[in-house]
């Protein structure tokens, strides 16, 4: 998708499924759907906008109104949602700072146990500004290059959203592609290839925003489900 921007399409969508080896939980499936949109002239700050128009409008689509309970969580969807940086979320559910559970290779632990059970009841919330080293594809914040703008969007404790202000720095995600290549080495997981036809396209890339919003888990949170078995049609046993 991100071609297809650098190739001239200023405003894209696909609903699809994707695959990931070895996913399997209350929240994880290894087969599932995903809604991405990017846009051009856009940032992160633009797609937390369209993320409350669009799950605002389907919740009045479905007759809920305004408000909803999912599994004795109370959410309101009345704007302006939450929007708490990484860094104050951290310091404020778990005690320590991001950057030392980063250091601790406690990050991922951390968000599951202790920040996530909080993020998302009474209002949904926007969890953004991450580390740069967790920004994946995002760009630098300009006035500070340590962070990343990068968001997830948690409603009822379920995480549904991932989305970055597109990195179009050729050179830096060179760079991170050979970090991430030599994390997977480091831990004896194989390495992958570098994707070139991207690389070579992204010279062309103009500044644009892109999410990945979750359309199981979605489903999961109108209609009550415990388990993301409950909305698909086949859970991994079956297939």
């Amino acid at each position: 998708m991100k071609r297809l921007l650098a190739a001239g399409f200023d405003k894209i969508f696909q609903i699809s499924k994707c695959f990931r080896s070895g996913e399997c939980g209350r929240l994880h499936v290894p087969e599932f759907t995903l809604l991405e949109w990017y846009r051009t002239g856009a940032d992160y700050v633009s797609l937390m906008d369209e993320c409350e128009e669009m799950v605002t409008f389907t919740a009045e689509a479905l007759g809920l109104g305004r408000k909803l309970d999912y599994r004795g969580v109370s959410v309101d969807f009345a704007r302006p949602w939450e929007r708490i940086a990484v860094s104050d979320a951290f310091l404020r559910y778990a005690g320590i700072s991001a950057e030392e559970a980063i250091l601790n290779d406690r990050f991922d632990e951390l968000m599951v146990t202790a920040i996530e059970p909080h993020l998302g009841c009474g209002k949904p919330s926007f969890l953004f500004d991450y580390p740069v080293a967790l920004g994946s594809l995002a760009r630098r914040k300009a006035d500070d290059p340590t962070l990343a703008e990068r968001f997830e969007l948690y409603i009822g404790g379920l995480e549904l959203a991932n989305a970055f202000s597109e990195l179009t720095d050729v050179g830096e995600q060179k760079e991170r592609f050979a970090s991430e290549r030599e994390h997977r080495r480091t831990r004896g997981m194989a390495a992958y290839p570098e994707p070139e036809k991207f690389l070579e396209a992204l010279a062309s890339m103009p500044e644009a925003a892109g999410i990945a919003f979750g359309i199981d888990r979605f489903v999961m949170l109108f209609t009550g489900s415990a388990s993301i078995d409950e909305v698909v049609a086949f859970t991994p046993e079956e297939l």
